[in-house]
């Protein structure tokens, strides 16, 4: 019986792919969905290597119009920023958010996003 190894690194090339499809591959691969031994509660330790993550294509208006919420929890504390001024600080901030939205909301979540990395 052959062993299948359980940690890898894949290297993904952002340069004109679009942010939503590029997020669900990656989510994919944190979650290991594309091996043959998936299981739901087995955490795989893929690490996936993004490199130009400046030139990620965002398709429509979004980078105008779409705005990230944040709330401090004092009254009146909360933040809408645009995806424009995250992505002129942190382009990587805004595929993790994308990424983040696709996995599934359970205690391996914030393990697999630790393992995202940008070059």
């Amino acid at each position: 019986m052959e062993k299948i190894e359980t940690k890898k690194e894949y290297n993904i090339d952002a340069k004109g792919k679009v942010l939503g499809r590029l997020a669900s591959e990656i989510a994919v691969i944190l979650q290991g969905k594309n091996r043959v031994d998936y299981m739901p509660n087995k955490d795989f330790e893929h690490f996936v290597i993004i490199k130009n993550i400046k030139k990620i294509k965002v398709t429509g208006r979004k980078m105008e119009d779409k705005t990230y919420f944040s709330h401090s929890g004092y009254l009146g504390g909360d933040k809408h920023t645009p995806m424009k001024v995250i992505f002129e600080k942190k382009p990587g901030e805004i595929l993790i958010k994308a990424v983040s939205g696709m996995l599934p909301k359970n205690r391996l979540r914030a393990k697999r996003i630790k393992r995202i990395k940008f070059e």
